[in-house]
């Protein structure tokens, strides 16, 4: 806004100022009048018509444009410096009308022209009304008078030279700072764009953060309710084809009744692990606790719940993600390690916090694939908090799940 004042007042100033060129130099005409009227120099009437020839050509400086026609300019100020020149012939007080000279030259000349019409005029008008009086046809006289008009030229040159940088330096800074400015429009229109980006980047991390959790849910219906209900109609057929043998008929019956049980029990697990309401009233270590006792209970394998440290709040989606892998895990072990007992320990370090869950299970072969569905789902949980997931096992000797993430967790999305 700096740049847009100050561009607009020194175009303000070069369109009056030969308005105001053109008033000063009739305060100045008007100032010599009677030294020309008195006749001392000259003839009043030809003074008078010198006068009013003066008058009559500066009104020509007024004319709209007449800065933008350079030759017209170079023709106007030539033609103010000669009747200047004149004037001083014959009046040496009209040295001050060479006020009207500098002026001229200085509003409506292009620059470097600025320099010739000052310069013509302290040579031509300025020297001449200096050196009235000296004998200019004497070697002593021409070199004096040479040296005024040096004097003059360099004055009035250096005075105009300095003049022009300043004003060079003023539109130098005014475009700098409109360069500046455009800069910082489109600086900020990036930054509105990125931010529409950054929406949109949140948006489809919402979106694919639903669809992992649509996905493991999948995974868990297919690798537990559908597979229980596949198991519980397999029974009841059989069941159906022992009607006539009662021994036979009861123990069919029973089985599908443990896994319409023990579906239950998962869809509820299943439930319980899209919203861990167990946090909601309790701390991590006793949720821990409470999940293992209640799993320890439904499968009979026994089970020991450690916390190390000093528990301390760790946000709810860190909370949420290690109960959700204790429950993946420990479904796990019930599904395949045929385990005796199981140990879960949680564990708060100064910079970390980690999960354990180990069994003395038949364990599985690590070579071909970590695991099933299940695991993959808990590296992906984990991975979402810049945390690590590690597994160790092999037949015959357990499995150990080690979580381990950041104590203050990075925030992710829900």
């Amino acid at each position: 806004m700096s740049s847009l004042v100050s561009r607009y007042s020194l175009g303000t100033w070069r369109r009056g100022a030969p308005v105001r060129a053109t008033i000063m130099q009739y305060v100045v005409l008007s100032a010599l009048l009677p030294s020309a009227l008195s006749g001392y120099y000259g003839s009043a009437r030809t003074n008078a018509l010198l006068c009013l020839v003066a008058a009559v050509w500066s009104l020509a400086a007024l004319l709209p444009g007449l800065r933008k026609r350079p030759a017209v300019s170079a023709v106007f100020v030539a033609g103010v410096i000669a009747i200047s020149f004149a004037l001083v012939l014959r009046d040496p007080w009209f040295g001050f009308y060479a006020y009207a000279g500098y002026a001229y030259s200085v509003v409506l000349l292009p620059w470097p022209w600025q320099l010739a019409g000052v310069g013509a005029t302290a040579a031509l008008v300025a020297a001449t009304a200096q050196t009235t009086g000296m004998d200019r046809t004497t070697p002593t006289g021409m070199a004096a008078f040479g040296g005024v008009i040096a004097a003059n030229i360099i004055f009035v040159c250096g005075i105009v030279w300095f003049l022009h940088r300043l004003e060079t330096q003023h539109e130098e800074r005014g475009r700098t700072l409109d360069d500046l400015r455009e800069a910082n429009r489109k600086l900020e229109a990036a930054l509105v764009e990125n931010a529409g980006l950054q929406r949109q980047l949140l948006t489809q991390a919402r979106e694919a953060g639903v669809l992992d959790e649509r996905q493991r849910m999948a995974r868990e219906i297919h690798d537990t309710l559908a597979q229980g209900l596949t198991g519980i109609i397999t029974q009841l057929q059989a069941a159906e084809h022992a009607a006539g043998e009662p021994t036979e008929w009861r123990k069919h019956f029973a089985a599908a009744t443990r896994l319409a049980r023990e579906s239950l029990s998962e869809a509820r697990r299943s439930v319980d692990a899209l919203r861990p309401e167990p946090l909601e009233k309790a701390s991590l270590s006793e949720a821990l606790t409470a999940a293992g006792a209640h799993w320890s209970a439904l499968n009979g394998v026994q089970v020991r719940v450690t916390t190390t440290g000093t528990e301390r709040p760790l946000g709810q989606a860190a909370e949420s993600a290690l109960l959700r892998i204790a429950q993946e895990a420990l479904s796990n072990v019930a599904k395949h390690a045929q385990a005796t007992w199981v140990a879960v320990t949680l564990s708060y370090m100064e910079h970390q916090v980690a999960l354990d869950v180990r069994d003395d299970g038949r364990g599985f072969d690590l070579a071909p694939k970590e695991g099933g569905f299940g695991l993959v789902a808990m590296r992906q949980r984990i991975e979402g908090l810049a945390g690590t997931l590690q597994i160790e096992s092999e037949p015959g000797a357990g499995t150990g799940i080690s979580a381990c993430i950041p104590a203050a967790p990075v925030a992710v999305l829900p």
